[in-house]
């Protein structure tokens, strides 16, 4: 038999079976996401009180901007502010004491010193959950910005039926640039996908950019403590530990969504994601199998596709085959990009994902290679 008659078939097979896998994930785990109802709404007098905590390095102008919003969410029950102000040496404590001094509902809590081999957030945020006085807390990042003045309320809303974990969406801001179209399709793409396996019951990350989840939660995974050492984590790790023994809830409503600016420089986006690919590392083996299954099979239709319609083998089925592939994916991301109300421009999506595929490979190269991931 022709060897390359032989691979041609091979890699034809090969072509449907990753379709077929990239189907299942598109019917079974995306599109539900779409039709996803909005978490039975908990009477103002029935809202837990609330500790928001934010961990802040050198964050000073984020702060002037942030802590506005803040303090102007509409919240009816009580709820203090925890500021956990992480070494920082540009006057980030003096801001906050401006403020307490107006809302005596803020909190400071300042690191001088992380201890050794311990990861800086983790130890701050830490620090700010013991000063935390209420059960239920919300987390978020300096440089993000609630998108509604009822973004608490609304997050908070998730906890109805004895939830113990709530995660959020927190989109990039548009700005100009192909990178900028990438960051936000990368961020919509992980958004989907950690969504969707919690809402079937596998959750496995959240972003710390908008979570929620309370203390006796914390304390029955004993903090961060399995991976205390790792830089990153604080959101996924946690999620993934924690979730084993608990009830998860997701609330994607818009008003319930933080925002945040994304990296404007292909260097800094790419440590970003070295960060997170290498807590990628320590994720479950079975997580890792079926985030690995779903990236792979993407990954070998770009590389499978253009060889097989270069051989011209069977031609009108490979047509067939990838049409029918990106019929199942426009699909469901578009939908369920309209129900999160993330702009996805539909003509730019197989752009948008050929890159991110490339990229996703040279990070995942760059983590096996080099060990050091660097943090603030």
């Amino acid at each position: 038999m022709d060897p390359l008659f032989l691979l041609s078939t091979s890699l034809f097979y090969l072509l449907g079976a990753c379709v077929l896998v990239q189907l299942f994930y598109a019917l079974y785990y995306f599109l539900p996401l779409a039709f996803h109802k909005k978490p039975e709404e908990i009477a103002p007098a029935e809202l837990p009180s609330l500790s928001i905590l934010v961990a802040a390095h050198n964050e000073a102008e984020n702060l002037q901007e942030l802590l506005p919003l803040l303090v102007q969410q509409e919240y009816p029950q009580p709820v203090e502010i925890i500021i956990i102000d992480d070494r920082s040496h540009d006057g980030s404590h003096l801001l906050v004491g401006e403020y307490k001094l107006e809302y005596p509902n803020i909190k400071l809590v300042r690191v001088k010193e992380t201890p050794p081999h311990m990861s800086p957030k983790k130890y701050a945020l830490f620090l700010g959950i013991k000063a935390a006085q209420h059960e239920h807390l919300l987390l978020t990042d300096a440089d993000c910005r609630p998108l509604s003045a009822r973004w608490a309320q609304e997050m908070a809303s998730g906890f109805s039926g004895e939830k113990d974990i709530v995660l959020g969406v927190s989109p990039y801001m548009q700005i100009y640039g192909f990178l900028n179209h990438l960051i936000r399709y990368e961020t919509f793409l992980t958004a989907m996908q950690y969504l969707s396996f919690a809402k079937r019951g596998q959750a496995y990350m959240g972003v710390g950019r908008n979570l929620a989840y309370t203390k006796s939660t914390f304390s029955r995974n004993k903090g961060f403590s399995s991976h205390i050492r790792s830089l990153g984590g604080d959101d996924d790790l946690f999620v993934q530990e924690a979730a084993q023994h608990s009830a998860v809830q997701i609330v994607i409503e818009p008003a319930a969504q933080t925002s945040s600016a994304p990296e404007t420089r292909w260097r800094d986006w790419w440590r970003q994601k070295r960060r997170h690919l290498a807590a990628g590392r320590q994720y479950h083996k079975n997580k890792q199998l079926r985030l690995g299954l779903f990236v792979l099979s993407n990954v070998l239709f770009y590389v499978i596709s253009p060889v097989l319609l270069g051989l011209q083998y069977q031609p009108l089925w490979v047509g067939l085959i990838i049409g029918g592939r990106y019929v199942a994916l426009y699909g469901a991301y578009l939908p369920v990009a309209r129900r999160l109300q993330v702009s996805l421009k539909w003509w730019l999506l197989p752009i948008l994902e050929l890159g991110y595929y490339l990229n996703y490979i040279g990070i995942g190269i760059s983590v096996l290679t080099v060990k050091k991931v660097r943090w603030k």
